[in-house]
């Protein structure tokens, strides 16, 4: 109950690779309803262009428990976000790996912001460059 309340988004992924649950953060961040993401495969969460990435991380995450990565997800309408990712390794009593939580910091309006604050510099020393 204490993930649903949690600030960044939280999904549990079974070993088979679907995510099995899907906080209410985690969904808004998608841009949808927890049901709509559940039963998904957990690599569609992600863009295209980031699987790679992806899949290079959660190797990182079986040998070493757990891993971080910075990714754009897709959201349910197309558009992307872009997220801080940590996913880390679980497993049972006997230490046979059952599936990994994916913990993410959606960190699309500091990207947005940091692209406006860049555009706006780059717009200032125009002037003053000109004057030289």
């Amino acid at each position: 109950m204490a993930v649903e309340h949690v600030q960044s988004g939280v999904v549990w992924v079974n070993s088979d690779g679907k995510v099995s649950s899907v906080n209410a953060s985690f969904a808004t961040t998608l841009g949808g309803d927890p049901k709509n993401i559940r039963g998904r495969d957990w690599y569609d969460i992600f863009a295209p262009r980031d699987r790679s990435k992806m899949g290079e991380a959660y190797s990182q995450m079986l040998l070493l428990g757990k891993a971080s990565v910075e990714a754009h997800g897709r959201r349910l309408d197309g558009s992307y976000s872009a997220l801080e990712v940590l996913m880390v390794a679980i497993h049972d009593h006997k230490m046979r790996f059952i599936g990994h939580h994916c913990l993410i910091l959606d960190r699309t309006r500091e990207r947005v912001l940091e692209a406006q604050l860049e555009e706006l510099t780059k717009k200032l020393a125009l002037p003053s460059d000109a004057a030289r």
